[in-house]
C-alpha cells in the first residue's frame, strides 16, 4: 500500500513537472503557411507538451512589426532574405536560421474550366480581375510579377490586377469572386496530392525565384529550449511528410 502510494506521488511528480516544463511559443508565419502550421500544432503539442499562438500575416509586416520589438519567439517567413537580415540587425539568432520548406506559386481560379494547363487565359480577355499579393512585402506577390514578366503578359494584365497585402487576403479575394482568377500558394488549393476545387496552373519553378521559406529563432524568445523543439520538429520526418502533402517541398 504505502509502495503503491510512493509510486503515486512519484507519477504526480513526474506530471507537474512535464507542465511546468510546457511553454506557449509565439510564431508570426508567413500566411501561405499558416493552415499547415495549426495543423502541426497540433502534433506538436501532443508530442512536446509546448503550445504555439500563431500569428499569420505578411512576411514583409512581420519584419517591420519584429524590427520595431514585437514579442515573437520564432519567425517562419516566406522568404529565406528576411530571417537573414533579422540576423544581421540583431533581432534574431544567425545560427538557427533553417529553410523549412521551399513553396510552389499556382494560378487559380474556383472555376473549373478557366485556368488551362499553359495558363493561356493570361493572354485572353476571359477575366475581369486577377489577384496577386502585394510584391512589395509578400515573396508570393514577387514571384507572380515574375511570372507574367517571363510569360511576357504583365504590361497588358497590370490594369487589371487586384492586390492583397497576403497571400491569404489574395485567396481570399479569388476564392469570394471578387477576381476571377489569381497567384495563390499551391499550399491554400492543394490536399492530399491533388488539386481541392477549380482550376489551376501549378506555376515551374524556373518561372521565378525559389521560394525558399526560412524559419528563425528571434532574439526577444524566452525559452530557448521550446524554440529549439519546434525547430527541431519542423526538420523531422513526420513532420516533412506532413508538409508534401500540400505541396511544399
Amino acid at each position: 500500500m504505502i509502495r503503491h502510494i510512493i509510486h503515486l506521488c512519484a507519477y504526480g511528480i513526474f506530471v507537474v513537472a512535464a507542465n511546468a516544463q510546457a511553454a506557449e511559443i509565439k510564431v508570426a508565419v508567413a500566411s501561405n503557411f499558416a493552415n499547415t502550421l495549426k495543423e502541426i500544432a497540433v502534433e506538436f503539442q501532443r508530442d512536446t507538451g509546448h503550445q504555439l499562438a500563431i500569428t499569420p500575416g505578411a512576411t514583409g509586416k512581420f519584419y517591420a512589426q519584429i524590427s520595431n520589438g514585437a514579442p515573437f519567439d520564432v519567425f517562419l517567413s516566406a522568404d529565406d532574405e528576411t530571417p537573414r537580415k533579422l540576423a544581421q540587425e540583431g533581432k534574431a539568432i544567425a545560427a538557427s536560421q533553417f529553410t523549412y520548406a521551399i513553396g510552389r506559386l499556382a494560378l487559380w481560379s474556383p472555376s473549373p474550366d478557366l485556368v488551362d494547363k499553359n495558363a493561356d487565359i493570361l493572354k485572353t480577355d476571359k477575366f475581369k480581375y486577377i489577384a496577386i499579393a502585394n510584391a512589395k512585402v509578400a515573396p508570393y506577390g514577387q514571384a507572380a510579377v515574375q511570372t507574367m514578366q517571363k510569360l511576357g503578359v504583365l504590361s497588358k494584365i497590370e490594369p487589371r490586377v487586384v492586390q492583397g497585402e497576403s497571400i491569404a487576403q489574395t485567396f481570399q479575394f479569388v476564392s469570394t469572386g471578387n477576381a476571377q482568377l489569381g497567384f495563390v500558394a499551391l499550399s491554400q488549393i492543394f490536399e492530399n496530392g491533388k488539386i481541392k476545387i477549380g482550376s489551376a496552373w501549378i506555376v515551374p519553378e524556373e518561372m521565378h525565384e525559389q521560394l525558399k521559406q526560412d524559419a528563425v529563432v528571434l532574439q526577444s524568445c524566452k525559452n530557448t529550449s521550446a524554440c529549439q523543439a519546434l525547430m527541431d520538429y519542423l526538420k523531422s520526418e513526420k513532420i516533412k511528410k506532413m508538409m508534401s502533402s500540400y505541396g511544399y517541398k
